[in-house]
């Protein structure tokens, strides 16, 4: 039974939601007619009060059976992602302790654990828990397990936004990090080119999703950061998306540009500069920040 969710005490409390700044975003989400979704006019943040769909649906996983049937197969993002986060965060995992929280199937742990000191990962649903823990490396449904201040690197891929309440887990993070150590978080962008920017219609109803319960600014993560006891907190946009993608939703209303052949577009110098420029105005698909634990 899905559970009532205290985020917006949480954004409230972070001082980015009040219900004088309040608007509906929509009345609806991609997978649910009665739910609906806010945005503070103030901060810009955008999120779902009122609604958790539980941990149970984490743990058994049929959500990400639905995701398939929704959106396609997801083994190009999860190749993509997964080989340029170990390429862009190799300083932070080369040589150290790391654990990633929300770790999925693992393949971010498969792609880097050769590289580090000790690798293991925190992840609800069973099977993945199972699979990894026969692949040999260490899974665990929570962070209890780990000892206090025993890694040097904690990091969580689009995880954050599903949780209700995301500071206790956070500090759980903090707990089990060294003094000095790092945390590295990404998470979707509230202001997201396509939202913000194109104000495309179809992108709305597409990507406001029920377990997304809150799209991030750089300020309300920065927060959600500090509120958890990080310091030295960096900010900073990351386009997962390319610009095939983009001029697919807005010529025909749907996702898959970068896996069309739109796609021969995508050059890695386009893709970097196309990145640049939405860094520039604020309008990444992504936010990622890293933060350190007080030494």
């Amino acid at each position: 039974m899905a559970q009532m969710s205290s985020i917006f005490d949480t954004l409230s409390a972070l001082g980015v939601a009040s219900l004088e700044q309040r608007e509906i975003l929509s009345h609806s989400t991609r997978d649910r007619e009665d739910l609906a979704v806010y945005r503070d006019r103030q901060s810009g943040v955008i999120y779902i009060d009122g609604f958790y769909a539980g941990d149970e649906t984490y743990e058994e996983g049929s959500y990400r059976k639905v995701n398939l049937e929704t959106l396609g197969s997801r083994d190009y993002e999860v190749v993509c992602d997964a080989e340029r986060r170990a390429s862009a965060y190799r300083p932070y995992v080369t040589g150290r302790r790391i654990v990633e929280f929300g770790c999925g199937d693992g393949a971010f742990l498969f792609k880097v654990r050769a590289e580090t000191r000790s690798c293991c990962g925190v992840e609800l649903q069973r099977d993945y828990v199972h699979l990894l823990n026969e692949a040999g490396v260490a899974c665990h449904q929570s962070m209890q397990p780990l000892a206090d201040e025993t890694q040097d690197t904690v990091l969580s891929f689009h995880v954050v936004e599903h949780l209700p309440e995301p500071i206790p887990v956070l500090r759980q993070c903090h707990r089990v990090l060294k003094p000095g150590g790092l945390v590295i978080v990404e998470v979707p962008h509230a202001n997201d080119f396509l939202l913000s920017g194109l104000q495309s219609e179809a992108f709305r109803k597409f990507t406001l999703w029920s377990q997304h319960l809150v799209l991030h600014t750089r300020d309300s993560l920065k927060r959600l950061l500090q509120a958890a006891g990080f310091t030295d907190i960096v900010v900073e946009g990351i386009q997962r998306y390319p610009l095939s993608n983009h001029l697919t939703w807005l010529a025909k209303g749907r996702p898959g540009g970068h896996k069309s052949p739109l796609a021969a577009l995508d050059t890695p110098d386009l893709r970097h500069a196309y990145e640049a420029a939405l860094n520039k105005i604020d309008a990444t698909d992504t936010l990622v920040a890293i933060a350190s634990k007080p030494a």
